[in-house]
């Protein structure tokens, strides 16, 4: 049997009509399918695989690691270099007092355990989110999904949690000491790229305060050096108490963490013990990969050359169907005016070898979150190829 075929009828989908790319192999910017065509990419495994395919330095960490040990004991009892070299880093990149981390399998994982201990560490229930929130799909995530239609399905899902307004100053009266935490994205991402405005998210931190309820921010999208500084909550001048991250951090395997202050995160140590617990969290493997992704955005000039390509794409990507950009750094989307439209664009540019998608929440958008490390004539060839498209189309 065909392996399309195997595939549609042993791998579960997600969606009813999903791309069925036969994957051949991938390197730099590039895919590569089976039938020997080959693929600019310009989403990067949807903003996880920071520095391309294939990056020699994750692939000589995992390399090296493979030789030592993989899996041994579950999270948190043994020592394991590649965890601590990992979370010691980590710490060293991020302000006072985010120095503990806790490495789970996935960003949806790593925000279960901070809505946990936002209700752990303020004995409180209530939990905040924005209206088109984002968070993962596992219940706990979902139940902060600011989306009915994606989850009215899964019902009943946590009680307690209430939506607010992304931007909106006068929705954080909502926010009381009867709130235990308030979670957003830095930048809302499946919303449509949405930027933090007026000092919103500093506003945020100052009732969060007024109240004494805990602030997550989650970063599994533009951290990492997508927007041009490591965490996008650094650009905005703020300090969360707990900060999730996942995506962009593994260099393209499977991972995510959330960071905080010693004081809050030990308090999933005791009463009750194993407050939060993972087999395979912190697993020596990805954390090797994890590791070097994250000295390579560090030691070079990767996050800064986000901003040069950022104005790169908006200076080419100029055409009447294109009614907006948003986002910031190697986090962009730009409008059309419809959704047929958009998705004419994405199918019609992987037909001529440029992989472009959807965001979930905004069917106008099309994505542009290619790998840091993509080149400029890269991004020239990728736009050459949008516009040539959008030539084709009628609005």
């Amino acid at each position: 049997m065909p392996l399309k075929d195997d595939f549609f009828q042993y791998q579960a989908q997600t969606s009813p009509h999903p791309l069925a790319m036969e994957i051949s192999h991938a390197e730099g910017s590039y895919i590569y399918a089976k039938d020997g065509s080959k693929y600019l990419d310009f989403v990067a495994g949807v903003s996880a695989c920071s520095l391309g395919h294939k990056h020699p330095r994750v692939i000589q960490a995992v390399k090296e690691q493979l030789d030592k040990y993989l899996h041994v004991m579950v999270y948190g009892e043994y020592i394991q270099e590649p965890a601590v070299a990992l979370t010691k880093l980590l710490a060293q990149h991020l302000p006072a007092p985010l120095e503990k981390t806790y490495l789970t399998n996935s960003g949806t994982e790593a925000i279960e355990g901070s809505l946990k201990l936002a209700r752990r560490v303020t004995g409180r229930s209530e939990i905040i989110a924005a209206k088109l929130a984002y968070h993962g799909n596992t219940m706990g995530s979902m139940s902060v999904m600011g989306y009915e239609e994606r989850k009215q399905a899964f019902r009943p899902l946590l009680p307690d949690v209430s939506f607010i307004e992304f931007n909106n100053e006068d929705d954080l009266n909502f926010i009381t000491e009867k709130t235990a935490g308030v979670i957003l994205e830095t930048i809302q991402g499946g919303a449509g790229f949405i930027i933090p405005s007026d000092n919103y998210l500093q506003k945020v931190r100052k009732r969060c305060d007024e109240v004494g309820a805990v602030m997550i921010l989650d970063e599994i999208q533009p951290g990492f050096g997508r927007i041009g500084t490591l965490f996008g909550f650094q650009k905005y001048n703020v300090v969360p108490d707990i900060v999730v991250m996942g995506k962009g951090m593994g260099g393209g395997l499977p991972v995510g963490a959330f960071t905080t202050s010693p004081q809050l995160m030990d308090q999933l140590q005791d009463n009750p013990k194993l407050g939060h617990i993972t087999t395979f969290g912190g697993n020596p493997v990805i954390a090797s990969a994890c590791l070097a992704t994250l000295q390579e955005i560090t030691e070079s000039d990767l996050m800064a050359a986000t901003l040069q390509k950022e104005q790169l794409f908006r200076s080419l990507l100029i055409h009447p169907l294109i009614t907006e950009i948003r986002g910031e750094g190697l986090m962009l989307a730009f409008m059309t005016p419809s959704a047929e439209i958009t998705n004419q664009v994405i199918l019609k540019c992987q037909d001529q070898g440029l992989i472009l998608f959807w965001l979930l929440f905004e069917p106008k958008a099309v994505r542009i979150t290619p790998p840091l490390t993509i080149s400029e004539e890269e991004i020239k060839e990728g736009c050459r190829i949008i516009l040539s498209v959008l030539d084709q189309i009628e609005a």
